[in-house]
């Protein structure tokens, strides 16, 4: 599991800095695109490269999901027999909801796929260019889109402030100022992480962007 997340983690990261280039402007935006697509010519056909590393990401979370479902089952069969008593553990709200969390995530996976890559659902159409596809995904009208996008990523950041931190517990951390150095670090992450994506639907939508 640790290991599946680390390689989502690193894609998101990458992704997130890719996003960003839409601030230097529309045309660097659908430059950098292209860019990906030519990744790997001639030894690969065009945007076979983007290919590969979109089944690469849903094998990494199907892994993902496979792990934390067997984790569940194993932590099921060592205790049978439910408590007569069991009270409230006490832990974070990211660490309450990782399982919510992560349905939320695989299913804007689907829709970020359908919108924003293929163009399927999105009003400016598959066979626009990126750039068009982020300015008309993110339009003011199309509020609902915006708010859903805003909900799976504070999800993602969530997400990923408790995996860090079980991260490094797993291995091996044990010490107090371990621990806070170790949950420091992850709430850094998740929220510069959280900022980067956000930072391109608001400036869309307050016309910063389009």
């Amino acid at each position: 599991m640790a290991v599946s997340g680390a390689l989502l983690v690193l894609f998101l990261f990458a992704h997130a800095a890719g996003n960003l280039k839409i601030f230097v402007g529309e045309t660097d935006f659908d430059h950098y695109a292209e860019w990906l697509r030519e990744l790997g010519t001639p030894l690969l056909p065009h945007a076979w490269f983007l290919w590969i590393q979109r089944v690469g990401l849903l094998v990494a979370i199907g892994l993902h999901i496979w792990a934390a479902a067997a984790l569940t089952i194993r932590a099921r069969k060592a205790r049978p027999v439910k408590y007569a008593h069991r009270p409230k553990v006490q832990g974070s709200y990211a660490a309450r909801t990782m399982r919510w969390g992560g349905v939320i995530i695989v299913l804007f996976v689907i829709w970020h796929i359908l919108d924003l890559t293929l163009g399927t659902v999105n009003p400016a159409g598959g066979d626009s260019v990126p750039s068009a596809r982020v300015v008309e995904g993110f339009a003011p009208d199309r509020w609902y889109v915006t708010l859903f996008y805003v909900l799976a990523v504070v999800a993602v950041g969530f997400h990923l402030r408790h995996g860090i931190w079980s991260a490094a517990r797993t291995m091996g951390q044990q010490t107090i100022k371990g621990e806070r150095r170790a949950k420091a670090i992850a709430l850094t992450l998740s929220v510069i992480l959280v900022a980067m994506y956000l930072s391109v639907p608001i400036a869309v939508m307050t016309g910063l962007v389009g």
